[in-house]
């Protein structure tokens, strides 16, 4: 199945707020991505463009050098989804994370995820990645 113009433009926009935001833990470039009218449902942060500056700028401010790893991007119409591994500092097993970004007029209007801390003893042997 192939991608539409406007899903490649998504999934575009998508990935690069991931690189150019997520990864840097960059507030300074929130609005260039972001809707002013932004949703969020992410339950330890507040509801809006600026909580989410504010949340960056506090996750920048932690010791450590964390790293983000993209593994999947998925565009679905207007939705996109990103699985990618968070690891806080040296020797930290991390977390898996599945974000679900809804874009609205060129910009990210909607933000949904699922975290799941990465278990180095678990009875599985397959990674979740």
């Amino acid at each position: 199945m192939s991608r539409t113009p406007q899903e490649e433009a998504n999934l575009a926009l998508v990935v690069a707020m991931f690189e150019n935001v997520l990864v840097p833990l960059n507030s300074a470039r929130v609005d260039e991505y972001i809707a002013e009218d932004y949703i969020q449902h992410h339950q330890n942060v507040e509801p809006g463009r600026e909580a989410l500056k504010g949340f960056l700028d506090w996750a920048a401010s932690q010791p450590g050098e964390a790293e983000q790893i993209l593994h999947r991007a998925f565009v679905d119409g207007d939705h996109v989804t990103l699985h990618y591994h968070v690891i806080r500092h040296d020797g930290d097993p991390g977390f898996a994370v599945m974000d679900i970004f809804r874009v609205e007029n060129g910009k990210i209007a909607e933000h949904w995820d699922v975290m799941q801390d990465i278990n180095p003893d678990r009875l599985n042997p397959l990674s979740p990645f």
